[in-house]
């Protein structure tokens, strides 16, 4: 474990503040570095928690404006189109982690890693909310001999501010990417238009209008279950706590199909619900990202490598302190 700052550029926004939060819970001592193209807004977000400073970041820099100043790990909150961070991540040996690119745009740090493949460790964050459906996915699978079919569905409340940096990842990644990437019958496929689009039942049992996207659940979940079947599907619009006259929430429909490991047909159907929406949720998983990187966690640091967020998440961990913040795992009736 190293004493050097984590430097988390963006970090004066919603996410960024959040994983400040869930850090300076968890280590209070672990000192940070809140870097930001405005100084202004990055000094003010330091001034909310101990041990930080806010910084100026350049993007433009190799060095971002830092000199020779030491980080122990990178976490970039933001479109790069640099690739700055990363860059700047791999030349000083340390951990970096992006929530940003979409499926269709991480060649960077693919050609990156192929390039420098001992560097250091790179962590391809854009799983749905990071980690929050890939880690409650793979438990609930492990009552499955065998996974034939997962559906993702995400329900996000119109009232659910994420924040210009992520709703401006949102808008470009629907803009840029018409088709979405569905596994079907062992086949990568990509949907658009009219098969795009889909409905799927809330928590409360609510209809809702939902369309076609493609996080990186898609092919991560495909890839470690074997599932010939899997899709993600997205709705904005009134979550199941807000219907009830209660404050919005965040929403995530996880259902299988398969066997179960007497051979029998097994279909299960869960939620995750967080009661603040989905940026605390986003935060809390970045936050045991870079934890599990530089061994906050007292494990040995993270070796370089090319990584999802589940395969560092320790799932038993996850969920006790998804417990602790407010988090919720349902069981729901299969429809």
């Amino acid at each position: 474990m190293t004493s050097n700052p984590i430097l988390l550029i963006g970090g004066s926004g919603i996410v960024g503040r959040w994983t400040a939060h869930f850090l300076r819970k968890a280590h209070p001592e672990v000192p940070l570095l809140i870097g930001g193209r405005d100084l202004a807004k990055a000094k003010k977000a330091a001034a909310e928690i101990s041990q930080a400073e806010g910084v100026k970041i350049d993007l433009t820099a190799e060095d971002l404006g830092l000199g020779d100043r030491p980080v122990s790990a990178v976490a970039l909150f933001f479109t790069d189109e640099r690739a700055a961070g990363l860059h700047f991540a791999q030349s000083r040996g340390v951990p970096y982690l992006t929530i940003s690119p979409g499926l269709h745009e991480i060649a960077p740090e693919i050609a990156a890693y192929i390039h420098r493949p001992d560097a250091a460790p790179i962590v391809l964050g854009t799983e749905w909310l990071v980690g929050a459906t890939t880690i409650p996915t793979l438990e609930f699978a492990k009552d499955f001999s065998r996974v034939h079919a997962i559906t993702l569905s995400a329900l996000l409340d119109e009232e659910d501010a994420g924040g210009p940096a992520a709703d401006a990842d949102l808008e470009r990644q629907m803009k840029t990417m018409p088709l979405s990437l569905t596994r079907r019958e062992g086949a990568y496929v990509w949907r658009s238009g009219d098969e795009g689009k889909t409905t799927f039942r809330a928590v409360d049992g609510t209809e809702m209008d939902a369309f076609a996207l493609a996080p990186n659940d898609v092919i991560s979940l495909a890839t470690v279950t074997g599932s010939p079947n899997v899709q993600f599907n997205l709705a904005i619009g009134v979550t199941s706590t807000r219907r009830r006259g209660e404050p919005m929430s965040t929403e995530i429909i996880i259902e299988l199909e398969g066997e179960d490991h007497t051979g029998q047909a097994l279909r299960t159907r869960h939620a995750v619900v967080h009661p603040e929406g989905q940026m605390p949720l986003t935060g809390f998983g970045v936050s045991m990202v870079l934890e599990r990187l530089i061994g906050l966690d007292g494990k040995p640091a993270t070796p370089a490598g090319l990584y999802f967020p589940y395969q560092l998440l320790d799932s038993t961990a996850y969920f006790s302190r998804l417990k602790q913040m407010g988090g919720i795992l349902l069981d729901l009736d299969v429809l």
